[in-house]
């Protein structure tokens, strides 16, 4: 196995509520800088679905500007940000975008190395560890299939592309796209199912551990749908005002955080310069529940912090 470099020192975890459940485990080199991160079985029906947001003081997720449609900006491309990103893509056997987040991306392709290429030949070696394909599958789900033709992550004979639309949608796309072999077509009748996609990656596909890298229209649809199991969402302490793109939008849900790690500093207390993660998993409400209007956290002196980040 390939020691990763790691983003410049260890997460520090300041609780883990995961770390006992059952699930394949990271490697010990890659445990030491992040957790041991159990992995748990998917459904029957579906796969295993995490989601990765950053999120800004106030519950932004995106300047929504010209530009600065991305994540980066929010996380001020910060190193554990990035270097977490890449592993979360290393553990997916696919990775679900929006037709939006196609637009958006640029020249970003949603692997491992796009996002921490110092540790390429880590991830690739953690791929092959777990058994997954060299690269994720890139689900692209958009009820139009009005997508860009020159898109990188579209125009990468390396890159596998699942495009999951309507039967319209499929039209559109392949007259945008032409003949592309390595892009394929999931046609989800007229009303794009999410469920039926889901169902359809699973048995069709393989697909066991699906990683969710889209906007917050398609984000809270799934979370509307219950499709989510592990939500990954690094809170920067940045404050961005008016903006449309808000972490969820769509109905509430109800999560509980259950693993909270930052940056490594002297001081116990949480900075508020600094930009730190937590990772939340749907379950019955109890405790402190999230709902749209927020993340809760336990009610501890070291928690203060984190309870009001997540206020979205």
């Amino acid at each position: 196995m390939v020691v990763p470099n790691g983003p410049g020192a260890p997460f520090t975890t300041l609780f883990d509520e995961q770390d006992d459940r059952e699930g394949r485990v990271l490697p010990e080199s890659f445990a030491a800088i992040y957790s041991r991160w159990p992995l748990p079985e998917p459904p029957p029906d579906r796969p295993f679905t995490f989601v990765n947001f950053v999120m800004s003081h106030d519950g932004r997720v995106s300047f929504n500007a010209p530009g600065h449609l991305g994540g980066g900006d929010v996380s001020r491309r910060d190193a554990h940000d990035r270097w977490l990103m890449a592993l979360l893509r290393a553990r997916a056997d696919a990775v679900l975008v929006g037709g939006s987040s196609i637009v958006a991306a640029g020249n970003h392709v949603w692997t491992p190395a796009a996002t921490a290429p110092e540790d390429a030949a880590a991830w690739a070696a953690l791929r092959r560890h777990e058994s997954r394909r060299p690269v994720p599958l890139l689900v692209v789900l958009t009820r139009s299939g009005n997508v860009p033709a020159s898109a990188p992550a579209l125009d990468d004979s390396r890159l596998p592309v699942l495009i999951a639309t309507t039967t319209q949608g499929a039209e559109r796309a392949r007259s945008i796209l032409g003949d592309r072999a390595w892009i394929r077509y999931l046609v989800i009748g007229e009303s794009l199912d999410r469920r039926a996609v889901m169902r359809a990656l699973r048995r069709n596909e393989g697909v066991s551990h699906l990683l969710v890298e889209a906007g917050p229209q398609v984000h809270g649809s799934l979370v509307a749908d219950r499709l989510i199991d592990d939500a990954f969402v690094t809170l920067s302490p940045i404050i961005i005002g008016a903006s449309a793109a808000r972490l969820v939008s769509a109905s509430p849900s109800v999560a509980m955080v259950s693993r909270v790690v930052r940056r490594p500093k002297r001081s116990e207390r949480i900075p508020a310069g600094k930009t730190s993660a937590v990772s939340a998993r749907p379950m019955a409400a109890k405790r402190l529940p999230v709902t749209s209007a927020g993340l809760g956290a336990r009610k501890t002196s070291r928690m203060k912090y984190w309870a009001k980040a997540c206020t979205m």
